[in-house]
């Protein structure tokens, strides 16, 4: 239960990284919603692999370098997932605001990345 709460944790900071930065860049920079949802979703799994890592999980039985690669290979398919969504959701409605396409967005990708992480990259 501490697990998962520490992810939700994670995950809800990450969530407001990824939202603030996609929303600031949409709003103060010639980015569009596409290009500013791809710069801040690196800037949160950034944020997020450091609170996973360290509070989340714990460390794994890898070397940092072994598992920064897995965890980076989960948080893009993760990206990956979460950006399809957005975009899908953005495109067949377009009436419905980038915020809400985050959350739906944000959703999908926080449940491929739980069992990646905890299977695959901290997996001791």
């Amino acid at each position: 239960m501490k697990r998962l709460l520490w992810f939700l944790i994670a995950g809800g900071s990450g969530f407001l990284i990824d939202a603030g930065i996609t929303l600031a860049l949409i709003e103060w920079t010639p980015a569009g919603p596409y290009i500013a949802r791809a710069i801040a979703i690196f800037a949160a799994m950034g944020f997020t692999w450091f609170v996973n890592r360290n509070y989340t999980f714990g460390r794994s039985s890898h070397s940092l370098t072994i598992e920064g690669i897995r965890y980076w290979t989960v948080g893009i398919t993760a990206a990956l997932v979460n950006y399809v969504v957005y975009s899908v959701l953005l495109y067949r409605a377009p009436v419905l605001q980038p915020l809400a396409a985050i959350v739906f967005a944000s959703l999908a990708g926080m449940a491929y990345s739980f069992f990646g992480y905890s299977r695959f990259v901290f997996r001791r």
